[in-house]
């Protein structure tokens, strides 16, 4: 390569403050995400067990739709770091519109099915007649956020591909407070306004999402409005540049539903430890996923970078410069995690003092493992996402899958259902699982084939 870019010299090369920069607010706007879904829990929880146990099952059956979105949406997040690293028009408003197609349709297709069968679902799973009449008032309004979770979603992706990782987390920092708000007024009926209970959180959640999607559109509309006027396809037709996008976020996709599928069967595995056991590992897996947040986005953060550069044709030297200053910056970042995993497990009687004195013993436990995860898990997720980045995502599917199906869960199984294994060893696989991924992504990796990928050819 002889180009300008393909040259570039070590100050043209991005850092680990160009990653922090984008990943600080994706960290933010995750926590968010997530905090959201325990603040709704908290206010229904003063309606009593039924009404909990009614937005649990509704968000389960409803969750599994937007988890499906926000797994595809990921996959545009990529695709569109790609297109602006190329800085060709016409590829970013393909992978804009080809993205949202793809969302809009499976949210339809989600809608149509929870309208279809949802009630059945609910009155099935449902322990009586009461869980089940507000599980289905719960999930028929929800059906309003999963219809703009599938432009918001996007939306938000896309953002983050183009680098402007700020205006997601504003979005959030809107709807949020305003979600809050209005479930309050409308699950309780404050200010004249209904008692609606499960159905005034629902309608909150609607209400918040809406004004996130109109913020996000606003948005687009003034920094890429321009993309409206913008003709032709990247794959020549509408039809071509939508499959070839579909094609791109399948493996993606997949890999997202996949990992979801395999948590939940291991935790119905978990029920059949004891019950001290089971409550430790139900207290301390949402603690894993909040603390992995500021991991996974690093890494995340990292990908779209990769992208970018690729798009750009930089030269294999540019990208080893940023990659390795990102990794070094990485493991700094799964200290932190480290540490939380650490104080959570050291602290049950300051966090929970209700706990009986077996569980907090067996939190302790995972002291160890816990403190360990952090470092292999980050180092896998910085090369699943720079593989993912250069179009690599095959491969990376199935690392991911073999090593959840054919690892983790028959082990899961293995050490609970027929070994009896104390709660630690059981914790330790999730480090083991690890471990089992290292070789196969550091050879990917290492090989060097991803630094030469045409992120541009056939869209």
């Amino acid at each position: 390569m002889t180009s300008e870019k393909t040259t570039s010299s070590h100050s043209d090369v991005p850092g680990a403050g160009k990653v922090l920069s984008l990943a600080w607010p994706m960290t933010l706007k995750a926590i968010f995400l997530h905090g959201t879904v325990v603040i709704d829990g908290w206010l229904v929880s003063s309606l009593g067990e039924t009404s909990l146990a009614a937005m649990g099952l509704a968000a389960a059956i409803g969750g599994f739709v937007s988890g499906v979105i926000f797994a595809f949406s990921n996959a545009l997040q990529i695709r569109t770091a790609q297109a602006a690293g190329t800085k060709n028009p016409v590829f970013l408003k393909s992978a804009l519109v080809s993205g949202l197609t793809i969302s809009l349709a499976i949210g339809i297709i989600g809608i149509a099915v929870i309208f279809g069968f949802g009630q059945k679902m609910t009155s099935a799973m449902a322990p009586n007649t009461a869980v089940a009449e507000q599980a289905w008032t719960y999930l028929s309004i929800f059906s309003l956020v999963i219809l703009a979770e599938s432009v918001g979603q996007c939306l938000s992706s896309y953002f983050n591909g183009c680098g402007r990782t700020k205006l997601p987390l504003y979005s959030y920092c809107l709807s949020v407070p305003i979600n809050i708000l209005a479930s309050v007024i409308l699950i309780h009926g404050y200010f004249g306004a209904p008692a609606l209970g499960v159905a005034g959180a629902a309608i909150g959640s609607a209400i918040g999402i809406g004004l996130q999607v109109a913020y996000l559109l606003v948005q687009l509309n003034r920094t890429d409005g321009h993309l409206r006027h913008i003709t032709g396809w990247h794959n020549g037709s509408f039809g071509r540049t939508v499959k070839r996008h579909l094609s791109f976020s399948l493996p993606i996709a997949v890999t997202f539903i996949s990992s979801n599928f395999a948590s939940r069967v291991c935790m119905l595995i978990y029920v059949q430890m004891s019950i001290a056991a089971f409550a430790a590992m139900t207290l301390i897996m949402p603690w894993i996923m909040v603390a992995g947040t500021i991991g996974m986005q690093w890494a995340q953060a990292t990908g779209i970078i990769v992208a970018q550069l690729l798009g750009e044709k930089r030269s294999g030297a540019a990208l080893d410069r940023f990659l390795s200053a990102a990794w070094r910056a990485g493991f700094i970042t799964a200290v932190p995690v480290a540490l939380i995993h650490v104080v959570i497990c050291l602290s049950p009687g300051l966090l929970y003092p209700s706990l009986a004195a077996e569980t907090q013993a067996i939190l302790m436990s995972f002291t160890l493992v816990l403190f360990i995860l952090p470092f292999p898990k980050q180092s896998n997720a910085i090369c699943g996402n720079t593989l993912r980045a250069s179009g690599d995502t095959i491969y990376v599917m199935h690392v991911f899958v073999w090593s959840q199906w054919l690892f983790s869960v028959p082990a899961t199984a293995l050490a609970v259902l027929y070994f009896d294994l104390s709660p630690a060893w059981v914790m330790s696989l999730l480090l083991w699982e690890e471990l089992v991924k290292f070789p196969a992504f550091h050879r990917r990796l290492w090989r060097g084939d991803w630094k030469s990928s045409n992120v541009a050819d056939g869209g």
